[in-house]
């Protein structure tokens, strides 16, 4: 099994073994079924400790194929360290000094809670932060892979672009906290980009093309969005080939919806790809997104 492989294995057990228990009796056994266990595996079993069991002492980490950091920034960071909540029990790492970027005045506001590169460290500060849906107008979590700042400017975005949906807040305050959870899972995962999945075998494995994923909370919608180190250009029909499956799988398999849903209406969007660098053009100038 490649690590990218065994990575996603582990990713997939920790969502089964995540979930609530069925209707079930308790270890998934029927009404009055009894469970048969040797003696030395149980032993074996009550040494082990995942972050499901202690998550502060857990002694079994599975690692991901990729070593990731979340990043928060809100009206209540602004010009001062991260407010007394459950999220500041972890340690927090300076901003890189990247040039370009530090000299963004928005870039001095956020701040990056902690990086990981495990299972179980994920579900640590997953458990540990506050949700989507509870946080205030204007606050942003971002989840990217070590190394890259959430910016344009940061070398491995500034040639990419973003699948985006804007949804509307009333009509899914109930179940933004699981589409961002899906998200973040399929991000860890590196399920998003099909051409890591589709590689013959571990030395053909590209580089994922996915950079690091955000959930934005604004008075009247969320926004979610997929970021990737490239996007296609105008005769580069595998790459975009590449980016639209992207936001198929995102479509489908992590939010849920039908290929062939519309999603637009009064504050809605559709799943919709654009280019950093056409986010910032302005009238005729700007291209229209792709869409799934």
């Amino acid at each position: 099994m490649s690590s990218l492989e065994a990575s996603q294995a582990a990713v997939a057990d920790s969502i089964a073994e995540n979930k609530p228990a069925g209707k079930s009796g308790e270890n998934g056994l029927e009404p009055g079924e009894i469970q048969e266990v040797e003696v030395d595996m149980q032993a074996h079993a009550e040494s082990i400790r995942t972050v499901f069991n202690d998550p502060t002492n857990f002694n079994v980490k599975h690692p991901l194929y990729s070593p990731w950091a979340l990043w928060f920034d809100s009206p209540a960071t602004k010009g001062r360290n991260l407010p007394q909540t459950p999220m500041s029990s972890f340690p927090q790492t300076p901003l890189p000094q990247t040039p370009s970027v530090a000299a963004a005045g928005w870039m001095e506001d956020i701040k990056k809670v902690i990086g990981f590169d495990s299972v179980e460290e994920f579900w640590g500060l997953y458990n540990n932060i506050i949700k989507p849906s509870e946080l205030p107008p204007k606050a942003n979590y971002y989840l990217f892979k070590e190394g890259i700042i959430p910016a344009w400017e940061d070398e491995a975005n500034k040639n990419g672009g973003k699948w985006s949906i804007q949804l509307p807040k009333d009509k899914n305050r109930h179940k933004i906290d699981d589409l961002w959870l899906n998200t973040m899972l399929a991000a860890i995962g590196e399920t998003f980009d099909p051409a890591l999945t589709e590689a013959e075998s571990e030395d053909s494995v590209p580089r994922s093309l996915i950079t690091g994923v955000i959930v934005s909370t604004r008075p009247q919608f969320y926004r979610i969005s997929i970021w990737t180190r490239s996007a296609p250009g105008q005769d580069d029909e595998d790459m975009r080939k590449r980016i639209e499956a992207i936001g198929r799988h995102f479509k489908t398999a992590v939010l849920g919806y039908p290929e062939s849903q519309k999603l637009s209406g009064p504050l809605a969007t559709e799943v919709e790809f654009l280019s950093h660098k056409d986010s910032e053009k302005k009238g005729k100038q700007a291209k229209k997104p792709i869409v799934v």
